[in-house]
């Protein structure tokens, strides 16, 4: 490029037009609207819901440990893989439902107390 073709940076020359001149924020809200909460899940959340025991095993497992959940009253099938899921997905390791309970692979009985206790439920830690 010549020294003709160049456009100068000197802030001598206006730019043309804006390109943001046309829009109008009248009909724009001054604040950012609140988010509308959803009362079945506060109501879901601050009932309490029952005990659960976080047990940590390695009996017939070759050694490994898994975390155990138990106890689960009134709470069906699907809903126990949905918790499942949530908790596979916190710890970043797999996991079931056997049997009615929730088997997760290794330590995690802290972050899964964390995730029963936002459900609702009263965790307690049983055992080793």
């Amino acid at each position: 490029m010549s020294s003709s073709d160049k456009i100068s940076t000197d802030g001598g020359q206006s730019l043309g037009s804006n390109p943001f001149a046309s829009l109008n924020p009248t009909g724009l809200p001054s604040k950012p609207v609140a988010p509308i909460a959803n009362p079945q899940s506060e109501v879901r959340n601050q009932k309490n819901r029952g005990r659960v025991d976080l047990k940590r095993t390695t009996a017939g497992r070759g050694g490994k440990t898994v975390t155990l959940v138990t106890g689960f009253v009134g709470i069906g099938l699907p809903e126990k893989e949905s918790l499942a899921k949530k908790m596979r997905n916190a710890c970043g390791c797999g996991g079931t439902v056997k049997d009615g309970d929730i088997e997760i692979q290794g330590d995690q009985r802290e972050k899964i107390a964390a995730i029963l206790t936002e459900a609702g439920f009263r965790p307690v830690f049983a055992g080793g």
